[in-house]
């Protein structure tokens, strides 16, 4: 009785937040996203990141970027809530394709907001009251989001490499802890991108033409997020044991020049797309137990959860720790060591430890020579050198304080 009013307490608080509030699964799905995506990976990938406060923390972070909604700042509003969707639609009112669109942020955004001036007709007015953050101007940047963490992440493994060859031991740790933050908070996009209504302008109810009679409800976008998974008790002990391990993405060099770990996740994304009308069909056939939540009854909620709308968010669930850990595996494989940071640390271990002279080389010279020259042992000059005359040094730096200078055929 307890957990079915908690259930009723977490559904009325979510159909209680404004509708541009909303995101995709609540922390508890994101969680699951980030614990599978922990589970798909490789034996070989280090191991730091599964020692106990690393895989909470990492499970932790994946409600990093909702917080990160809970503050009125303006700045950060406009900055990190376009990175949670992108409205597939929009892109062809806009004149573009998902396939080809460019895998830079800025390219892009030049690219629809000029598709957008060139098909203003395709494009509701934005009230201004609603748009204090001027975000409603775009499409969702998600899928750029993500390539730009793996570039992080990426670049994080890189100077792990060259701290764990050279560096210190807090150096290391430190290197570990930013892997840890990296991984956790890209887990966050990547699970929004397993969510059907992140990838449509139908995100709180069919949006336009509805000839099918779908839902217009707007509170299906909380529902699915974690109504849901809350009343269908979805956890992840159940899902692991589905996961399949993940494999490093591909990174085919494109024709267009596109990044190629870009275009994995565009693709992945409109797969994504391609499940937003199942859902809604699923929906209408009343197979996600959400009709209680939906006409706001106060009575018993009697309404199960099929099995078809449990199995189709545990699916979604799953593409996104799939996803999220070959995302990770990617970036570790494709990270060789970071070389300027090699070379600066080089550097600083040369100067923290100067070479101390070799006992077994000897510098040989002659106390008759007018050259004042001295070679090592087993130049062809130093062979020729009387053993009465022979001057013997155990190092170059004592030869040189000796008078002498080096051989330019041996080159001491």
């Amino acid at each position: 009785m307890k957990s079915t009013r908690l259930i009723r307490a977490a559904i009325l608080a979510l159909l209680l937040v404004p509708a541009a509030a909303l995101r995709a699964w609540d922390y508890e799905g994101h969680r699951i996203v980030n614990q599978l995506a922990l589970t798909a990976l490789p034996k070989e990938f280090p191991a730091f990141v599964h020692e106990p406060a690393a895989a909470e923390r990492i499970a932790f972070l994946a409600g990093e970027p909702d917080r990160w909604r809970n503050t009125a700042d303006l700045p950060i509003q406009n900055y990190n809530g376009v990175d949670h969707y992108l409205d597939m639609e929009e892109l062809a009112e806009a004149g573009l394709d998902a396939r080809t669109v460019p895998s830079q942020r800025y390219p892009f955004a030049l690219a629809f907001a000029a598709g957008r001036v060139a098909h203003a007709d395709k494009f509701p007015a934005i009230d201004p009251k609603k748009n204090t953050d001027h975000s409603r101007e775009w499409t969702g940047f998600a899928p750029w989001a993500i390539a730009e963490y793996y570039g992080k992440l990426k670049s994080a493994f890189s100077y792990l490499k060259a701290f764990e060859e050279l560096g210190t031991p807090a150096e290391v740790a430190n290197a570990q802890a930013n892997i840890v933050y990296l991984m956790g908070v890209m887990g966050h996009y990547v699970g929004d991108c397993a969510q059907p209504l992140h990838a449509t302008v139908h995100h709180h109810g069919w949006a336009g033409a509805n000839p099918n009679g779908y839902t217009t409800w707007p509170g299906i976008h909380a529902w699915v997020d974690g109504g849901l998974i809350a009343k269908a008790g979805i956890k992840t002990a159940a899902l692991a044991p589905r996961v399949t391990p993940a494999p490093a993405i591909a990174l085919t060099p494109q024709a267009d020049g596109r990044d190629p770990l870009f275009v994995a996740v565009m693709n992945y994304l409109l797969e994504t797309e391609a499940t937003v009308e199942p859902l809604y069909q699923l929906e209408k056939a009343g197979k996600l137990g959400d009709e209680h939540a939906k006409t706001r009854a106060t009575g018993p909620d009697i309404q199960p959860v099929s099995p078809e709308g449990q199995a189709f968010v545990e699916g979604q669930l799953l593409k996104g720790g799939e996803m999220l850990g070959a995302v990770w595996v990617t970036a570790w494989h494709n990270a060789a060591p970071d070389t300027y940071l090699r070379a600066s640390l080089l550097k600083r271990q040369a100067a923290a430890s100067p070479v101390a002279p070799n006992p077994a080389v000897e510098y040989w010279a002659s106390a008759k020579s007018s050259k004042h020259l001295y070679h090592k042992s087993t130049c062809e000059w130093a062979q020729k050198i009387k053993e009465s005359n022979k001057v013997v040094f155990k190092s170059k730096a004592e030869a040189e304080a000796g008078g002498y200078h080096a051989c330019e055929t041996c080159k001491p």
